[in-house]
């Protein structure tokens, strides 16, 4: 078992865990916001469980197959919180085309793509730096 292997079953349930958000009493506030800040759908947890089985079938598959993931999420989930951290919207869950540029608070921003940049930039720096077997 490679490190990157085993990274990409850290993401297998990271990205499970974010899947099952919505469903964890506690989790979301009376008005649908995880943790009081953002709002996940069916299109975000969709996203987030093939992104899960995607790193599970990395994972299971090969150290290659576990960097080409850790590579091309990164670079995806990461691009997705930039340009959310800049227009509000992101663009894998469809946002930037359903509402447009989003005029946020800044703070809100940051908070609302945080995962989203740290999730991508971890993987994509694991994928280029940590390739040892």
């Amino acid at each position: 078992m490679t490190t990157l292997r085993i990274i990409a079953f850290g993401y297998f349930f990271a990205l499970l865990g974010a899947a099952a958000l919505n469903y964890v009493p506690g989790i979301t506030d009376s008005e649908g916001l995880a943790f009081g800040i953002f709002e996940l759908d069916i299109f975000d947890d969709a996203l987030h469980l093939v992104s899960a089985l995607w790193a599970l079938g990395a994972a299971l598959t090969s150290h290659r197959a576990s960097k080409i993931f850790l590579l091309l999420f990164g670079a995806l989930y990461l691009a997705d919180g930039a340009m959310g951290l800049a227009f509000g919207s992101g663009y894998l869950d469809m946002g930037i085309f359903t509402n447009g540029v989003l005029d946020l608070p800044f703070g809100f921003k940051i908070l609302a793509n945080l995962p989203h940049i740290g999730l991508g930039g971890f993987a994509l720096f694991a994928g280029l730096f940590l390739d040892r077997r």
